[in-house]
């Protein structure tokens, strides 16, 4: 039987797009998200008691690094005023213990590193096997009804959208947290007037990164579709060229990939620039606490209410105060992209899937080849039936050729002789049982199906045609 009957058409345009950077559902695939990660927690545990761990041991530092400071200056003065001299053992065991502390807090932070990167590793080696499994339970209509590109971008960019962006914003998440109570403990310690006059300026740094972020969402939801979009435009092209040359649509073609080029070139650039602004703005309003703290810190050292240690140490905390809120903000936009890409790839996997088994199913053993169809009626969409009560029978042996214009339903018959869809009405019977009463891989064992449009996978042709039968001699 030759088949030319084409496939209901493919989705382009507007209902073909990817979904944006942002989920439609945040909170709902969150849970989802969580619920999936809940054979992790163990780990997940560990990387929070590491990461905090980590932070913890850092922020501790600059305060003793203070006193070295304090000893230095104190020891200076003395021997300046010929009272006494540096105590040079001191500061040692202080430098020491700074470096203990360092090398401690960099240990926690690889180790955490490490077990967080085998989650999301495992993470995104589960949702691919469950996506491959998940495609040979899924039904014809599916991917006939969506590009190549589209699907396979489930499989590779969301997959890796969430492991990497999942890695990063939960690292972050629990630092960047941690940094902000632990700094603003470190700093209430040294001088509560000094604290006040830095937290001043965190509802100032909140604005400016709201303001930008607000700004920068959009391109990154743009950036994000039109990547879908050349993904499934270049897959399509190259893998139709030959009737893109045939037919000279060359430039045509080129238009409507510069087209959607642009449209993502503007759209990446005016993201990146913008989400590249929340560095300088937080720089700059870093250098305004600093300023701040500098000029009270030393009214309040002449005054003898502080010490020189631990001004410095108070500065080392204000630059780095503002640098969580920076991260938070990142983290943010990170967990965006992870809910958008696990939404994505949670969709995939709750699709509908192929009825694989019938109840008490018929086994043939020895197939006789006889094929009836009665009556059949079907249509890729209920409301528009091409198949209008369909009648033929096929005896054992017999040779029957099909022939009609492209659209009169050749492939289609086949197609519901396989199974890869079900008729709206009536019935297929082989060798007098209905079609639906195999099970779905019994069913199509019983046949050789060649296609019109061959497709060669990697190995050798004699592998290719014992594709369908390993065993074949």
């Amino acid at each position: 039987m030759r088949e030319t009957q084409r496939r209901p058409p493919r989705m382009h345009g507007p209902g073909a797009r990817m979904g944006g950077e942002k989920a439609k559902d945040f909170k709902g695939t969150i849970k989802k998200l969580v619920k999936y990660m809940g054979r992790y927690w163990p780990a997940f545990v560990a990387v929070l008691i590491f990461a905090v761990g980590s932070t913890i041991f850092g922020i501790i530092g600059p305060k003793i690094s203070g006193k070295a400071t304090t000893e230095l200056f104190n020891g200076l003065v003395a021997k300046v005023s010929g009272t006494g001299s540096i105590n040079f053992e001191r500061i040692g065991h202080i430098l020491l213990l700074l470096l203990g502390l360092y090398v401690l807090s960099a240990v926690l932070s690889f180790v955490q590193g490490l077990i967080m990167t085998g989650i999301s590793q495992k993470l995104a080696y589960r949702f691919r096997q469950e996506i491959c499994e998940k495609i040979n339970r899924m039904p014809m209509k599916y991917f006939e009804s969506r590009t190549v590109g589209e699907v396979l971008s489930r499989i590779t960019n969301d997959v890796d959208t969430l492991g990497q962006s999942l890695n990063q914003s939960i690292t972050q998440l629990i630092t960047s947290i941690t940094t902000m109570i632990g700094v603003l403990i470190m700093m209430l310690s040294i001088s509560p007037l000094m604290t006040l006059i830095a937290i001043v300026i965190l509802p100032i740094s909140a604005g400016l990164i709201g303001i930008v972020v607000k700004k920068s969402q959009k391109f990154f939801v743009a950036q994000q579709r039109y990547l879908g979009e050349i993904n499934g435009q270049v897959e399509e092209v190259y893998s139709g060229h030959n009737i893109v040359k045939a037919y000279n649509k060359e430039e045509d073609v080129e238009k409507t990939f510069h087209d959607t080029n642009d449209i993502l070139f503007q759209s990446a650039w005016k993201s990146q620039f913008l989400s590249g602004l929340m560095q300088p703005i937080m720089t700059f309003v870093g250098n305004l606490g600093y300023v701040s703290v500098a000029v009270l810190g030393s009214i309040l050292a002449v005054r003898g209410t502080i010490t020189v240690g631990d001004i410095q140490a108070f500065i080392q905390y204000v630059r780095n105060f503002t640098q969580p809120i920076t991260q938070l903000a990142q983290v943010s936009n990170m967990l965006q992209s992870t809910a958008a890409a696990a939404e994505r790839v949670f969709e995939f996997l709750e699709e509908e899937e192929e009825e694989q088994l019938a109840q008490n199913p018929v086994h043939l053993e020895f197939p006789k080849g006889r094929v009836d169809f009665q009556n059949v009626v079907f249509g890729y969409n209920p409301d528009k039936v091409i198949i209008h009560n369909f009648n033929c029978s096929v005896k054992p042996g017999q040779t029957v050729a099909i022939v009609g214009p492209t659209g009169a339903g050749k492939t289609t018959m086949v197609k519901l002789l396989m199974r890869f869809y079900d008729v709206n009405s009536g019935a297929i019977l082989v060798d007098g049982h209905n079609v639906k009463e195999f099970n779905r891989s019994e069913l199509r064992e019983i046949f050789g199906m060649v296609l019109q449009d061959t497709w060669l996978f990697k190995g050798t042709i004699m592998e290719n045609i014992r594709y369908g039968r390993l065993d074949a001699t």
